[in-house]
């Protein structure tokens, strides 16, 4: 490796290692009572209408069709019940101020209790200010989400929890609008690729995806035969050996299309990224904030 990291395959190896490391530092804001209790103040009406209120906040206030189309799996009729009526209760701009209160409470208590002293500034600072610099740096052609999400209210200079957040969280849609165009780009849809997924990890049964996603029995099977017609899947509803090349293909095509905002990194600033986020990452995730 060279001062700086310019090497395809090193970029999307450290993409997919900091997605790792970042996403339950993002995942506070849907995970932590703290996040979920700022987010019931607004009055919003269930987990769901506050879940897609608040993520969706940044595009202002949008209809369902612009939630289905942007977060791509959802269930439509889902969406449907929490949005447009989600903005009766409070504006896009309440919204994205609770979402921020709520993460960065969560993530402070979390560290104090898991991981004290990993969110010390002189350590803490020189990370937030990387990650910032790689998420203003990250092309926004075609990533809608992750464009809105950067253009967010900036939390206050000294707030670096805050600060860490709403880094942390404009990469992780940045890299999930890079993984819907490489979905759309090899054929599937957003609800195969929950399928998609389940067969990944050897699951062929809905499972969790019932209550998560919406799935009934027979819209699995549905999605699943539509599989099979591709060669995807085999007839038990595991992956095919083209379905492990496809599934493969997208992990690789997202982790190179992620890899944009990391282009500038030096060695250095990697290894520091990844040193620092691993206690934070550690505490994050929500076994461990409890």
């Amino acid at each position: 490796m060279t001062a700086t990291m310019d090497e395809p395959d090193e970029l999307s190896t450290l993409a997919r290692d900091l997605h790792r490391l970042m996403e339950p530092i993002h995942t506070v804001s849907y995970f932590s009572p703290e996040s979920r209790d700022a987010i019931a103040a607004c009055g919003f009406k269930g987990y769901w209408m506050g879940y897609f209120a608040a993520r969706a906040a940044p595009l202002g206030a949008v209809g369902p069709a612009v939630v289905e189309a942007t977060f791509y799996n959802f269930a439509p009729d889902r969406v449907r019940r929490a949005l447009p009526d989600a903005w009766t209760f409070a504006t896009p701009e309440e919204a994205m101020a609770a979402r921020l209160t709520g993460a960065t409470a969560a993530l402070r208590r979390a560290i104090t209790d898991r991981s004290p002293g990993a969110d010390d500034a002189a350590v803490l600072e020189p990370v937030v200010t990387v990650l910032e610099r790689c998420a203003d740096a990250a092309p926004s052609e075609g990533r809608v989400l992750f464009a809105a999400q950067r253009s967010a209210p900036a939390p206050a200079e000294a707030d670096l929890l805050g600060r860490l957040w709403q880094a942390v969280t404009s990469l992780r849609e940045h890299r999930g609008d890079g993984h819907v165009a490489a979905l759309l780009t090899l054929g599937v849809s957003g609800r195969e690729s929950h399928v998609l997924a389940a067969a990944r990890r050897g699951r062929t049964e809905p499972g969790m995806y019932a209550a998560l996603r919406d799935f009934t029995d027979e819209e699995w099977a549905l999605r699943q035969d539509s599989l099979r017609d591709q060669g995807v899947l085999d007839e038990a509803g595991k992956a095919t050996q083209m379905g492990a090349v496809l599934i493969e293909e997208l992990e690789a095509v997202t982790d190179r299309r992620a890899s944009t905002a990391y282009e500038s990194l030096t060695d250095d600033e990697a290894a520091m990224l990844r040193s620092v986020l691993a206690p934070l990452s550690a505490a994050a995730k929500p076994e461990a904030a409890g």
